[in-house]
């Protein structure tokens, strides 16, 4: 049960196809199991040993694929780190991970140079790039190693990924993905999301420690190759997709929305496109419309998180053009349940909801990790008697099965006792033409407990005044749900990850208040 096998195999089938392209270099098949069989074995030589865990750090670089590939092999446990987490976040993951080698690119060998009297757990630190004194060399390490793939036997319950998350606390937790997840999560993008063959490409330029990466083995088992982008820019992807002939690729909503609205779009060839995936937020059905206007129908999303080994819900291409063509409503879906996991939407009760109903989505399955690292109480609480996963996300199902999220439970805001879904709010925002980004929060209020409150971004030449705003949601919701207050900002703040951070949005307004709801 070694996902290295499949490299190792594909090496066989096609040994000289595309594995991994980077800027003008295209590394075969041949040469990812050769150079991750070889790192394999150069880490068993550093004494590691089946459980033992390996840290990395570096910006996009194929060396990450190596190094997921070589983990699998040799039956070690991966711990990625954001490439944008701040020095005491990278304390903190050493620190509760415990990994005995971190392998660490050019990108950030200085900045791991200052922490490493606080970096006690490594034993071995491997430059990926220009050499440290007193540090291994990654290139080094695999000319001296066997070529020969080490295939570490490997069970369902052998943990396989630490996934970091820092949650709705702030305290940083880490997703136990076990080998039995990552089989079923590899199964389900194959048969569900994406159905690839050799001469499919991948562009991937979100972190591939994260959400993009979720896609690395499941595309390379089928024989597409992965193509690599060290950061999001519309025009460098564009001119990808036309040089490189892509077939798919994924980003967060974000990403899509400022891909939709670049002025350059249509001046690129963008006929090879089968599929753009995207996740990971919440987008409104105003920017999914526009999306599929400018791009092409080529729009898949999924629903899903580290707890559950990426996305188990998905909304297809074909029900983005079902939406489309006279169900608009559902393109505020994110679909239905697909691959292995029950997947359902429940009330305190744990009755399963339908209609207008709110309730709680609750996983059970395959997909689902196994508790959180070195966190029995959290783990605990994440699961209920029956050992259904409960994920925080509050959502309606209709008749056809077709879930709509309707917000996290921890973001809902309760004011005057009626509670009110953010995400709603900011799809009716988006919905004028003068908006370009919205998130809406609950700020502290004398009289209702928490006021909704609209932080906005406007498009580039347009304009709205607070009350153009809140006139216009008055039309489309009811009275308690439209904002009580519009403020204007150049930009939002984001996560490691390129997501809109609602916290980051909603803490200055909570700011030296020992209660953080009304």
């Amino acid at each position: 049960m070694n996902q290295g096998r499949f490299i190792s195999r594909n090496a066989r089938y096609f040994p000289d196809h595309p594995a991994v392209i980077f800027e003008d270099r295209v590394m075969t098949f041949r040469q990812l199991d050769e150079r991750s069989n070889r790192l394999a074995n150069a880490l068993i030589g550093l004494g590691l040993r089946k459980g033992d865990r390996v840290a990395f750090q570096m910006s996009n670089r194929p060396a990450i694929v190596e190094i997921e590939c070589a983990l699998y092999k040799a039956g070690l446990v991966r711990v990625p780190l954001n490439a944008r987490l701040a020095p005491a976040e990278v304390v903190d993951v050493i620190a509760n991970g415990d990994p005995r080698v971190f392998i660490v690119g050019d990108s950030h060998a200085g900045a791991v140079q200052e922490l490493l009297g606080q970096l006690g757990s490594v034993e071995h630190f491997v430059s990926a790039g220009n050499r440290v004194a007193g540090w291994h060399e990654y290139e080094g390490l695999l000319a001296r190693a066997a070529v020969i793939n080490p295939d570490i036997p490997m069970q369902p319950e052998d943990l396989a990924v630490l996934h970091y998350t820092s949650g709705s606390t702030g305290k940083l937790k880490a997703a136990m993905q076990t080998v039995g997840n990552r089989m079923s999560h590899l199964r389900k993008v194959a048969m569900h999301r994406m159905r690839v063959a050799p001469g499919d490409v991948l562009l991937l330029s979100g972190p591939l420690t994260h959400a993009s990466g979720m896609f690395l083995q499941p595309f390379l088992y089928q024989g597409g190759a992965i193509l690599i982008q060290e950061r999001f820019d519309p025009e460098a992807l564009l001119a990808a997709v036309e040089r490189w002939r892509v077939t798919y690729t994924f980003m967060v909503p974000t990403m899509l929305n400022r891909l939709a609205t670049f002025p350059q779009l249509h001046r690129h060839d963008l006929a090879s496109l089968k599929q753009v995936a995207y996740g990971g937020a919440p987008m409104a059905p105003a920017r999914i419309r526009e999306a599929w206007e400018a791009i092409g129908p080529v729009l898949s999303q999924g629903y899903g998180g580290g707890e559950t080994t990426g996305g188990l819900i998905l909304l297809s291409t074909g029900d983005h053009a079902g939406a489309v063509r006279g169900a608009p409503q559902r393109l505020a879906s994110c679909g239905r349940p697909i691959g292995e996991s029950e997947v359902r939407v429940v009330d305190e009760q744990g009755i399963p909801v339908r209609g207008d109903a709110v309730g709680e989505i609750v996983v059970r399955g395959p997909d689902v990790f196994a508790g959180y690292w070195r966190e029995p109480e959290l783990t605990r609480g994440a699961f209920d008697a029956d050992g259904w996963l409960h994920t925080g996300d509050l959502a309606r199902v209709d008749d056809e099965g077709y879930i709509y999220i309707v917000d996290r439970s921890k973001d809902m805001i309760i004011s005057g006792g009626f509670n009110v879904y953010p995400t709603e709010v900011e799809q009716a925002l988006y919905s004028h033409p003068a908006v370009y980004e919205a998130c809406v929060v609950g700020v502290p209020d004398d009289t209702w407990g928490e006021a909704v409150k609209a932080v906005v971004v406007l498009r580039p030449g347009q304009d709205a005044s607070e009350a153009d705003l809140v006139r216009h949601c008055r039309e489309l919701l009811a009275d308690f749900k439209k904002p009580r207050s519009v403020e204007f900002v150049a930009d939002l703040p984001r996560n490691p990850n390129g997501k809109l951070s609602r916290k980051l949005v909603r803490e200055p307004f909570w700011a030296g208040r020992d209660r953080r709801v009304g």
